[in-house]
């Protein structure tokens, strides 16, 4: 007769406990990247972040009232912004880019009109993918507000 080997030297015994071991360790690394990482979309105040929202409405009504229009380009780490409607605006611009889901990506700024009234923007990096994209009259009377699609070199029409 052959002698039984201890339970702790044989296959079946450790792959039994395996399993179970890999899915608890799984399960304590997805709550550590669960708790690390909070959602930054939630807003806390969401009653008055809706009833701001609709103020801003306003802002955009009346943008499109007095028709202004700008025309987006982007070449490499450089957007360029030139107005092709409404009054002549010299003022500077506050222009906001949001990420949709990054909000660590956002681009908050006042950009300022050259000699030729383009406002030049300098990115750190291309921007690529879907944007919100804000411009804001520096004394806060109209707003443009879209969401667009950026891609290396394109153009587009803010309105």
């Amino acid at each position: 007769m052959s002698e039984q080997q201890a339970w702790y030297k044989q296959f079946w015994p450790w792959f039994l406990i395996i399993l179970p071991l890999c899915a608890v360790v799984a399960s304590f690394t997805t709550l550590k990247i669960a708790l690390t990482n909070s959602d930054s979309l939630v807003a806390e105040d969401y009653y008055k972040d809706g009833k701001a929202i609709n103020m801003d409405l306003s802002k955009v009504k009346y943008a499109k009232q007095i028709g202004m229009n700008f025309l987006l380009e982007q070449t490499n780490n450089e957007i360029l912004l030139t107005q092709q409607g409404g009054p002549a605006s010299q003022a500077a611009l506050k222009v906001e880019f949001y990420h949709p889901t990054i909000a660590d990506r956002d681009i908050k700024l006042t950009a300022t009109a050259d000699a030729s009234n383009v406002y030049r923007i300098t990115v750190p990096a291309t921007l690529i993918g879907p944007w919100e994209v804000r411009l804001e009259s520096y004394d806060g009377k109209w707003r443009i507000h879209q969401r667009v699609e950026l891609k290396g070199h394109v153009q587009l029409w803010l309105n």
